[in-house]
């Protein structure tokens, strides 16, 4: 047993080895905790002191996991239902599906161009001389069958192509689709599930078939980032983590913030955006056919929505590319004892603390597990993550609401608060480095202007959905249209 004492901070930094007296293997970790006073680090009485103090936890998964591993998927769970009730179809469930999303009396989409990736085309009817052509705006003009086949357009660059693929329509008053009619954000659910559980998949690939010599290429590349940043004199990651350790009280919320608050967050900004773009224009569409008119507090329509959510997409599709390539190690790491190769030296000086897995963190159960790859630094999706919320919160187009108002600075300051606070928390706990969030910046930059790729996944997805006997209710980017010919 080992045990150092950080005077400065008032932290005991304990090593210890062989729990158990009657243990035959040997267990290695390193707890951090608040001492209530100065202790002579040498003297046998304070260490076992100490160490009869330490609350009993798996030193892999951190103090707070029994709960967390319930609680924490709860809390998920709660956030996508209790999402689709509150965005769920009221009046007729299918007034957007007759009227589709081009009724300029609740009001037009502004938007960047960026943000519409092919706007529906106005609606037309059928004839035997049209290939394909979209259902009419018009409930007395409906098709007296469905087409068995629909278009889709396939699109790269300069190259693009018009495919077939099923119409899954004609499965609409199916059970399941009359169930997506009336809660649609049990499809953003499932797309949200869908996101991440294939990036954490990917991730736990990358985890699993780690070699000891990808665990030294990613200190090495930690070390590289360091060296980077001193170049550019950035490297402030060692003083702000010491400030924040001198307040325990505010280093145990940096730590919740950084554990609890990634995956949640996102999850209620999905929910919250859905309903201001794609609830509120729904619901007024249908308050409009019944003679009522209801107000719709945002200008920006539903494709500002399914921009975000496929640039979500887009970055976990990026980052993975990175951190499979170019493997780093997170600051928290390089300070791992048992380490004793050829940079451990230079490792250790720089003395990052882990304070998320200590004995008094909060670590969670998304990001703390056998599965996860703790050699994913960079690019931090924390930091791209909050930035895209921030800036669509910050550029949120209001109804009525001027550029220069208090109102819309005040908006502004409150979107960039976040990304601010997340950034705050991954360099304070020691997760990343300065430049993980300037890369992740970057992954989200390419993603919000590159995300229109992801909509040549739907022909996919049509047939996924054809296996099912399912159809989806119909978004601003997915007109429909049909072929002529049966199938």
């Amino acid at each position: 047993m080992q045990v150092s004492w950080l005077a400065s901070l008032g932290y005991l930094s304990v090593d210890l080895e062989t729990i158990g007296s009657n243990s035959n293997s040997s267990v290695q970790a390193t707890f951090l905790v608040a001492a209530p006073q100065p202790v002579d680090p040498m003297h046998p009485c304070e260490a076992h002191r100490i160490c009869r103090a330490l609350p009993a936890f798996h030193p892999i998964i951190g103090p707070n996991m029994g709960i967390g591993a319930a609680a924490e998927p709860l809390v998920v769970v709660t956030l996508l239902f209790g999402g689709a009730w509150f965005n769920r179809s009221i009046g007729r469930d299918d007034a957007y599906d007759i009227q589709g999303w081009t009724d300029r009396t609740v009001g037009q989409s502004e938007i960047k161009k960026s943000d519409d990736h092919g706007s529906p085309r106005q609606s037309g009817s059928m004839t035997p001389k049209s290939e394909d052509s979209l259902l009419s705006s018009s409930p007395t003009l409906g098709l007296p069958e469905e087409p068995l086949r629909r278009v889709r357009k396939i699109k790269f660059l300069k190259y693009e192509r018009r495919i077939t693929t099923p119409n899954t329509r004609i499965h609409k008053n199916r059970l399941l689709s009359r169930l997506l009619r009336k809660f649609p954000f049990l499809v953003e659910a499932w797309y949200w599930a869908l996101i991440y559980w294939v990036y954490q998949v990917g991730r736990a690939i990358t985890a699993l078939t780690l070699v000891e010599g990808t665990v030294h290429v990613a200190r090495r590349h930690a070390l590289q980032v360091i060296h980077v940043e001193q170049s550019l004199h950035i490297f402030i990651e060692i003083p702000i983590q010491k400030f924040f350790l001198q307040y325990p009280t505010l280093m145990h919320w940096i730590n919740r913030i950084y554990s609890f608050i990634h995956i949640p967050g996102t999850i209620l900004f999905l929910v919250v955006l859905f309903y201001l773009t794609t609830t509120r224009r729904r619901r007024a569409i249908s308050s409009k056919r019944n003679g009522n008119d209801a107000p719709v507090l945002s200008s920006a329509g539903p494709a500002l929505y399914e921009a975000r959510r496929r640039t979500m997409a887009t970055c976990n599709l990026l980052a993975f590319v990175v951190f499979t390539l170019w493997p780093c190690m997170p600051p928290r790491l390089l300070s791992d004892p048992t380490y004793d190769g050829p940079d451990a030296e230079e490792s250790k000086s720089f003395g990052f603390v882990d304070t998320v897995h200590s004995s008094t963190g909060e670590s969670s159960v998304w990001t703390t597990n056998k599965f996860c790859n703790q050699y994913a630094a960079m690019p931090s999706l924390h930091f791209g993550y909050s930035l895209l919320i921030g800036l669509t919160i910050a550029t949120l187009p209001i109804a009525n609401l001027r550029t220069r108002s208090w109102k819309r600075i005040a908006i502004m300051a409150l979107g960039m608060s976040y990304p601010a606070l997340i950034l705050t928390a991954i360099v304070a706990t020691a997760n990343h480095f300065v430049l993980d969030a300037v890369a992740g910046a970057v992954v989200c930059g390419i993603a919000w202007h590159a995300n229109g790729i992801l909509l040549n996944l739907l022909p996919l997805e049509d047939y996924f959905l054809s296996a099912l006997r399912m159809h989806k209710p119909i978004s601003w980017t997915d007109p429909e249209v049909f072929y002529n010919k049966k199938a």
